[in-house]
């Protein structure tokens, strides 16, 4: 079993950056492929971006694609996500998941462990 925590999260004005970290526990993060999803008041989960086991190949939402990167570091078992040029519409709480594949996926359905969130507000 792995669980996640979030960090990092917190108020920027636009044009500003965070970074949100994600520390997994488990022996089996190394082999997980983790994504980050978010969610706005009265919308649905959407998701951000994801990352493979290795951390050889990434993937994002067309929405942040340009300013958000996704990394990861199996031997702190950590995986971030660093978002520059934030929007207000970047306003979400921020969720870490992680899948028990090699490989991520743009379904929330198809991940198996999730974080607590952790909220994101950007002021204009």
């Amino acid at each position: 079993q792995v669980q996640l925590v979030e960090s990092g999260g917190g108020l920027v004005q636009a044009g500003g950056s965070l970074r949100l970290s994600c520390a997994a526990s488990g022996r089996t993060f190394s082999s997980n492929a983790m994504g980050w999803f978010r969610q706005a008041p009265g919308l649905e989960r959407e998701f951000v971006a994801s990352i493979t086991w290795s951390g050889g190949s990434t993937y994002y939402a067309d929405s942040v694609k340009g300013r958000f990167t996704i990394s990861r570091d199996n031997a702190k078992n950590t995986v971030y996500l660093q978002m520059n040029s934030l929007k207000p519409e970047d306003t979400a709480v921020y969720y870490c998941a992680g899948r028990r594949s090699s490989y991520g996926s743009v379904k929330r359905d198809e991940y198996n462990y999730w974080g607590q969130g952790t909220q994101v507000t950007v002021s204009s």
